[in-house]
């Protein structure tokens, strides 16, 4: 477990990411943000480096030995991250396999938006007492991800060194819940309030 007040901050406001979101973005409803033209249908690759190394100076100092992430919209991220800073990734499924069997390491996650449970699983293997471990998402909500994540990697007697947001909906409390928790949060663009065809960050553009 990390500090939850831990003074990392983003070294650049992520304009680019922004504005992104407003002129391709679709806000659905209050919840639902669609974002698939260039972060997790469609990846803009410019876009995705320029991520992976903002979050490489943000988590520069934290000591962590390898990413993780959750199938499959954090891969690309998560991806340009570990990139960056020359780190393995691990990437944790959301989908058991006949063939993943192997002393597996599993916590049920609840999805508001799939309107269910699944079990969060990786191969002990991948994540052992030694690591400290960077988990980089897409979005975050609520937090059920992000908290269950944390948990399997302390369930692997390893450390959280981090929690990296490329998208916050600020509105639903996700952060606080990771905070309160201990964990030390930075989200490159947090959105304040969304209904139908509105978006609107905290801070500046």
């Amino acid at each position: 477990m990390t500090d939850g007040r831990s003074n990392l901050v983003s070294t650049l406001p992520m304009k680019k990411l922004k504005q992104m979101i407003l002129r391709d973005g679709v806000a659905l409803n209050d919840h639902v943000l669609l974002v698939d033209s260039f972060l997790n249908h469609q990846i803009d690759i410019s876009l995705m480096t320029e991520i992976g190394r903002e979050f490489a100076k943000i988590f520069a100092d934290v000591g962590a030995t390898r990413i993780a992430t959750v199938e499959s919209s954090g891969i690309a991220p998560a991806f340009a991250t570990a990139e960056a800073m020359g780190l393995p990734l691990v990437v944790m499924k959301k989908q058991v396999s006949t063939i993943l069997t192997e002393d597996l390491i599993q916590i049920p996650v609840m999805s508001y938006t799939k309107g269910g449970t699944y079990l969060l699983t990786v191969k002990r293997k991948f994540i052992d007492k030694h690591d400290r471990v960077l988990f980089i998402d897409d979005f975050l909500a609520v937090g059920e991800a992000a908290l269950g994540a944390a948990k399997l990697i302390e369930t692997a007697g390893a450390a959280v060194a981090g929690i990296g947001i490329v998208i916050e909906k600020a509105f639903q409390h996700g952060k606080k819940r990771l905070q309160e928790a201990g964990y030390a949060v930075i989200s490159l663009a947090a959105i304040s309030h969304m209904g139908e065809n509105v978006i609107e960050f905290e801070g500046d553009l």
